[in-house]
């Protein structure tokens, strides 16, 4: 089979490699030529963990990229949409560039194909697709919709061992196609789900307002546990135990970001308002994302009063491991809330400090912030730690490295990471998110 994926982005480009890796040429089309020449190298231009060894073993044979929209769709069976569809300002999701590509693809098409819409888009966009194709298509063009579900730092993963393939067609034939091509990652268990487009487009919506929510809820307990003296940890082992809850996103901290959680929430608030409908528990989940940072922010300012002229170590600066990127990460957010009371801050993280940098440039944030490219380093004449993302390497650091460079003994666990007892031996004071504070031992 031969596909064309347009966008190169964390999705179109996981999607195109991971299609390239069972054996389906596919061509990825994208308009910055700059960004195209870094893929023919094999060079990816954000971090996903093997992503760019898939991409140098599978261009040129099965992998190609192209700026060339209309030679690139030629012979394909199946042109996918994975272009980005940022939020406008009331939080609705933009579709120009979803409705610009739907044209073009229906104007430049010389036989019948499949176009997927595997962008995050709310319901009605398939029609509104269908309506695009309709006024420009010469030939016979199927819009089907398939949502992505890829967790960042974990894509290849889930596209090559998916929970579930989610297409959303009423037309037999498109839906052969879509089921050909995602068959190599389904033999152990048919997980692909068939439904209508509208229902389609609803799940991915529903499937991260509820992660979303799982951790907002968790948050709001731990506000709970702090108040009345337990501790989170404890109970989040105890609701967990029960099978119908589960573990997964049960995990107090300073909140989620990304590109997915918050977008998608607002998006379906806003959808939901168009619909004349109100998502009350996302909406909720929105507004409790915001309370952990200045929950901490607080336990700060008490613990080191006055901030102003602080030193803080921050490890951490993408919104979660494994992934360089730091959009509406609850790390930014604290920085920025630091710097605002007169701190000054010395951040590190492994993958993410070239991001976090034009961020924190562009908030005008970078005379009070200095990006090192070491944990301990960061700790040198520094009057507390705060841990902000939960890197692996950050779960068992060398408190004595730590101790023989910081000026203070105060750490402030953003991800409750750290083992408490070991902390406390080690002569640090210890603050976390829904535990008891604690004083060292010694």
């Amino acid at each position: 089979m031969k596909i064309a994926i347009v966008g190169t982005g964390y999705v179109g480009l996981v999607a195109g490699a991971c299609f390239a890796d069972t054996g389906t040429h596919v061509i990825c089309v994208d308009v910055d030529e700059a960004k195209l020449n870094l893929l023919r190298r094999g060079e990816v231009p954000f971090f996903e963990p093997n992503l760019s060894d898939m991409v140098r073993r599978n261009w040129p044979k099965r992998l190609d990229f192209s700026s060339d929209l209309a030679q690139s769709i030629r012979g394909c069976d199946a042109v996918f949409i994975a272009v980005g569809t940022p939020p406008n300002e009331d939080g609705s999701a933009d579709l120009r560039h979803v409705l610009a590509v739907a044209k073009d693809v229906s104007k430049n098409a010389v036989h019948d194909l499949v176009l997927v819409l595997k962008s995050t888009v709310p319901v009605g966009t398939n029609e509104r697709v269908c309506a695009v194709v309709k006024e420009h298509a010469t030939y016979k063009i199927e819009v089907v919709s398939n949502p992505e579900f890829l967790k960042e730092g974990d894509a290849l993963s889930d596209f090559l061992k998916p929970d579930r393939v989610v297409v959303g067609t009423n037309d037999d034939e498109a839906f052969a196609v879509i089921r050909r091509l995602y068959a190599p990652f389904v033999r152990r268990q048919n997980r692909i789900l068939r439904m209508s487009p509208k229902s389609a487009e609803i799940v991915k919506y529903a499937s991260n307002a509820l992660l979303a929510t799982k951790v907002s809820f968790i948050n709001e307990i731990a506000g709970l546990c702090e108040a009345a003296g337990a501790d989170v940890e404890h109970v989040r082992q105890g609701v967990g135990a029960d099978a119908r809850i589960g573990y997964s996103f049960l995990f107090p901290g300073l909140g989620f970001g990304g590109s997915c959680f918050p977008k998608d929430l607002r998006a379906l608030v806003s959808t939901a308002e168009q619909l004349g409908v109100r998502c009350r528990v996302s909406e909720a989940a929105v507004a409790a994302n915001e309370i952990p940072v200045a929950i901490m922010l607080e336990k700060m300012k008490k613990g080191l009063a006055p901030l102003k002229g602080r030193r803080i170590a921050v490890w951490g600066l993408s919104f979660k491991p494994h992934t360089d990127d730091v959009r509406e990460s609850a790390a930014i957010r604290l920085i920025s809330l630091l710097v605002a009371e007169g701190a000054r801050v010395v951040a590190t993280d492994p993958e993410a400090l070239g991001t976090a940098k034009v961020q924190l440039e562009s908030a005008k944030l970078m005379d009070s912030v200095e990006l090192v490219g070491d944990e301990y380093a960061a700790c040198a004449g520094a009057d507390a730690l705060v841990i902000a993302t939960e890197w692996p390497e950050y779960r068992n650091p060398d408190y004595s490295r730590i101790a023989e460079v910081m000026l203070g003994r105060q750490i402030y666990d953003g991800r409750n990471i750290l083992q408490v007892d070991v902390v406390l031996e080690a002569g640090f004071s210890y603050f976390a998110i829904g535990r008891p504070s604690s004083q060292p031992t010694t």
